[in-house]
């Protein structure tokens, strides 16, 4: 019945390259989320995403092998991996895993935003400095990076002109976090042990 349904070519030229498109792009959406998975830190689960990404993966390569003379099926490869890759980052930016390290530079009395960033249970160390136009304060925090809009919100608000510089922390041995907005993902990570003590 699905035979008379669906012309061979059909079949061929838009059902095949829509299947190999949409399982690129879970397997793309995978590949990044572990990739991030690992740069954070996080242990074991990579090993599961990409246990999923592989077989995925295999799926779509053997529809393209299996149709080497149908370039449509090429295009929808390509177009399922870059789509998937964008997906992945974006599916990454929601999720905000792991901690960042915030470094602001001022040449004004950090007073009140120290004490703003106490007050919100964000643990801060100040130290002086010497920029290009004389004496600073260096202000560090290690952060969730769920938090990093809610801080820079606060250093805005601070300085407008605030310099200020975020990077990735792998791990950390002992930090001040806010107790609220805890992410269930990471909270989860936790408790099985998928991330790593610190050191």
């Amino acid at each position: 019945m699905t035979g008379s349904l669906i012309s061979p070519e059909i079949f061929a030229f838009v059902i095949v390259p829509v299947l190999i498109f949409l399982a690129r792009v879970c397997d793309m959406s995978l590949d990044t989320i572990r990739v991030i998975f690992v740069s954070k830190g996080i242990r074991y689960l990579p090993a599961i995403v990409g246990f999923f990404e592989v077989i995925i993966w295999l799926v779509a390569i053997g529809q393209v092998m299996n149709n080497l003379t149908n370039v449509v099926c090429y295009l929808a490869y390509g177009a399922g991996f870059a789509t998937g890759t964008i997906i992945g980052m974006a599916i990454e930016e929601r999720l905000s895993l792991g901690l960042a390290i915030v470094r602001i530079i001022t040449d004004e009395d950090p007073a009140r935003l120290l004490q703003i960033l106490r007050s919100h249970e964000y643990g801060v160390t100040a130290v002086d400095g010497e920029g290009g136009k004389g004496r600073v304060k260096v202000i560090f925090t290690i952060i969730k990076r769920q938090d990093l809009p809610d801080v820079v919100a606060l250093i805005k608000d601070f300085n407008p002109d605030a310099f200020y510089s975020v990077e990735d922390v792998k791990a950390v041995a002992e930090g001040v976090f806010p107790s609220h907005n805890s992410h269930a993902l990471l909270r989860w990570a936790d408790l099985l042990s998928l991330r790593p003590k610190g050191k």
